[in-house]
């Protein structure tokens, strides 16, 4: 499989890559069978780049990842996770209900300061059992996650100390680059006027429905050399199974505009040969700034199945012909389309 170059490092990811948040558990159990036959699926196709975060599964994904992993080269993958949210030990059955079923028992803390994403970083390694993360992201910061008075002050945190720790840990080799992992443009924007980051993992909006990202932040990313990789890019599951009863979009059920939008999407796809799945994980890596592809499951088939997609090819030409169907409609929760 192809790869990409992070930003200004010597990093280099494949186009697709795979998100452990499934392997957690979020929003049906996984099994530990599961999810080694679905890391070794991604394995088998090529993908070499493994994102994860302390949050999935509340240690459990991290834990899984390090097991899978360890026995492989260290050279031939990289490996990403997350700092921003804290997990310390409650009670069994005291576990807050975060979508994830079975998951460790713990519960978190969000602390986007100096000394947070020091421990952060360090229980991370303990739970991976690796002696190396190449990419640290900044987990759902942002008004989308907080709301704007909280996350002013973890703004705050993450400008006054928290930067200063990832770039200690950058320069001492601990990693090998950082940045934001969030569901949000603004917060990107916002933090790209106090300090250049490596990478951006951005979710749903940089797809072939959702555009958040190409007005302001995809020519800031150009301009500063931050590299994307994009997750999300089914817009929870709409651009998977398209507009079928039930869609899903942006973590709701899919408005009737949404729902038109895509019906008419899937018939240029059809029209190509494709399918739109094919057509929504492809999208993104026509921009030179993308290096990445996320893609999350946790069912061997299901990676098998998208990765098979992936034989029909399209072209930027094609691309635009999806372009008049596109959302158009303010950040932060898109809540013109969820209607």
């Amino acid at each position: 499989m192809q790869t990409r170059k992070i930003g200004r490092t010597d990093l280099s990811v494949t186009e697709y890559s795979f998100g452990a948040a499934g392997l957690g558990g979020l929003y049906r159990e996984c099994t530990r069978d599961a999810a080694m036959a679905t890391l070794d699926a991604a394995w088998s196709a090529g993908l070499r780049y493994f994102d994860v975060a302390p949050y999935y599964g509340l240690g459990l994904a991290e834990r899984r990842v390090g097991d899978f992993l360890r026995d492989k080269p260290r050279d031939e993958f990289v490996l990403s996770t997350k700092v921003g949210r804290l997990l310390h030990p409650v009670p069994e059955g005291d576990v807050p209900d975060y979508s994830y079923v079975k998951p460790l028992n713990f519960d978190v803390a969000y602390d986007y300061s100096y000394d947070a994403i020091m421990r952060s970083a360090e229980f991370s390694y303990a739970r991976l059992g690796l002696n190396r993360i190449d990419i640290l992201y900044v987990h759902d910061i942002g008004v989308y996650t907080h709301g704007a008075a909280r996350n002013a002050v973890y703004l705050k945190q993450l400008l006054d100390s928290g930067l200063k720790a990832l770039e200690e840990l950058k320069a001492s080799g601990v990693i090998a680059a950082y940045g934001l992992g969030v569901n949000e443009v603004p917060v990107c924007l916002e933090v790209m006027r106090h300090t250049d980051i490596d990478c951006i993992l951005l979710a749903g909006r940089y797809t072939l429905l959702d555009r958040s990202a190409v007005a302001e932040l995809l020519p800031l990313c150009e301009k500063k050399k931050t590299s994307l990789i994009v997750g999300g890019v089914f817009n929870s599951g709409i651009l998977a199974t398209g507009p079928v009863d039930g869609a899903h979009f942006d973590y709701m059920p899919a408005s009737s505009e949404v729902l038109e939008k895509v019906g008419a999407m899937e018939r240029i796809a059809r029209e190509r040969g494709v399918p739109l799945a094919a057509a929504a994980m492809q999208f993104p890596l026509d921009n030179p700034v993308v290096a990445s592809v996320l893609l999350g499951t946790a069912k061997p088939e299901s990676l098998r199945r998208n990765m098979d997609a992936l034989r029909h090819r399209l072209s930027t030409d094609d691309f635009s012909a999806f372009e008049p169907y596109t959302l158009v409609a303010p950040e932060l929760g898109l809540e013109a389309v969820r209607a």
